[in-house]
């Protein structure tokens, strides 16, 4: 939104305020202003609920309801934002305030006792029990990579300041989550993406990876792939979070407010794909990205909706025009299909799909919905923004029709993990 709002006035010079939920509001008046935004945008906060209420009560919002911010009613507010001058702070124009001073690397000896609880005061942790990251076990960690420790991953606009992503606070946050040092060239990959997507809404991540790799960590893209029962996609997915929270400054109410949150946090859909089981010219998703079959290569998406299916595929009935059905329901343009091997072997075999690509067109093709209020239809898909990925033990034919944004260009992507051995 402040982005938006500076836009409109420095581009075009139409004065904006923007508005805002209560539970943001600290974050765009401080951290937001002083840190990224750099413009003076104000700001009111109205009541919520906003989305689905009728027009009475959007009526009453704004000529009764009172903004948290000034503590005056609605439209005073608003029409105060943009005429009372621009105070001094509004006013400055030099640089971003230098950041508070990072704290030690080290910290003090204590009891074991002491120290977890001091990383679950300073919200270090995800409340889970970690392994303390003591400078041996950081060192071990680090042997399994050739960069170096204070190798800057990327920098970050963090809560006081930027903030960097560096091999060894990375390594840091791999012992924290139980990690063996063969798993940290795959989390120095995902540290390319960290934090993880953060919004007012219920956010998800998803984590794949492709190529030789997923053998020699020991990754399960078989039985139970979706549930807790594999060390590596178990931890690997943990390490996400514990690095968007420490590095990424990803903190309830001062960074993040959502009001339900995911549990999907905690381990982030951290998954292999079953490259074994693809029928024949069905392209694992990093080929279809551009990588070479031994390549091992991580992929992030992000996204809301997850749907499992409750009835199993037989073959009398065309298998993905179900999936079509619980593909309507998403609506951020995007899907990605996750299926077990049967699902694969049955759309090929006895439905005639060659390739995976020819199943997303399909998908474009066919996937009509309603668009609300207008009732006309659309096709919310391109094939491009259909994913498709199959793992699983072949045990039944099931599948998850989810809205992760696979792919380059959307909130997510790919990163070689060799680069990072």
């Amino acid at each position: 939104m402040s982005r938006n709002c500076k836009t409109l006035e420095q581009n075009y010079n139409i004065p904006t305020v923007g508005g805002a939920a209560s539970n943001i509001i600290n974050y765009a008046l401080n951290h937001d202003f002083k840190y990224t935004n750099g413009s003076p945008i104000r700001y009111i906060s109205f009541p919520f609920p906003v989305a689905g209420q009728p027009q009475r009560v959007h009526h009453k919002y704004i000529f009764e309801g009172r903004d948290v911010v000034s503590g005056k009613s609605m439209m005073q507010a608003f029409i105060d934002a943009l005429t009372v001058p621009l105070t001094d702070r509004e006013k400055y124009k030099g640089p971003a305030p230098e950041p508070p001073p990072e704290e030690s690397r080290f910290l003090g000896p204590d009891t074991e006792e002491k120290l977890r609880r001091l990383f679950k005061e300073r919200d270090w942790t995800d409340y889970l029990p970690i392994v303390l990251p003591t400078e041996e076990r950081v060192a071990d960690m680090l042997k399994a990579t050739s960069h170096d420790r204070n190798e800057v991953i990327k920098t970050l606009d963090w809560p006081g300041g930027k903030r960097e992503v560096t091999v060894e606070r990375v390594a840091t946050c791999a012992v924290m989550a139980g990690a063996k040092p063969e798993y940290l060239p795959v989390i120095l990959a995902l540290a390319n993406h960290v934090p993880f997507g953060n919004s007012t809404s219920s956010m998800a991540n998803m984590i794949l990876v492709n190529g030789p790799i997923r053998d020699e960590i020991g990754m399960n893209y078989g039985t139970n792939v979706m549930g807790p029962y594999n060390e590596a996609n178990s931890v690997i997915g943990r390490t996400y979070t514990l690095m968007s929270k420490t590095i990424g400054g990803l903190h309830s109410e001062k960074t993040t407010w959502s009001s339900l949150g995911s549990t999907m946090q905690y381990n982030n859909v951290c998954i292999a794909e079953n490259e074994e089981a693809l029928p024949e010219e069905w392209e694992p998703f990093h080929v279809q990205m551009g990588y070479k079959p031994d390549d091992s290569v991580l992929s992030v998406g992000i996204g809301w909706s997850y749907i499992s299916s409750v009835v199993m595929a037989v073959r009398d009935h065309p298998v993905q025009m179900i999936m079509g059905d619980y593909m309507k329901a998403l609506t951020m343009g995007s899907a990605t299909v996750i299926m077990d091997p049967t699902v694969a072997e049955l759309l090929k075999d006895s439905l005639g799909f060659k390739t995976k690509d020819q199943l997303s067109k399909w998908f474009a093709d066919n996937v009509e919905k309603v668009q609300y209020p207008s009732g006309e239809k659309i096709k919310p898909f391109n094939q491009s923004s259909v994913k498709i990925i199959v793992t699983g033990g072949g045990v039944q034919t099931t599948w998850f029709v989810t809205d992760f944004m696979l792919g380059p260009g959307m909130l997510g992507g790919s990163t070689l993990i060799d680069d990072w051995r």
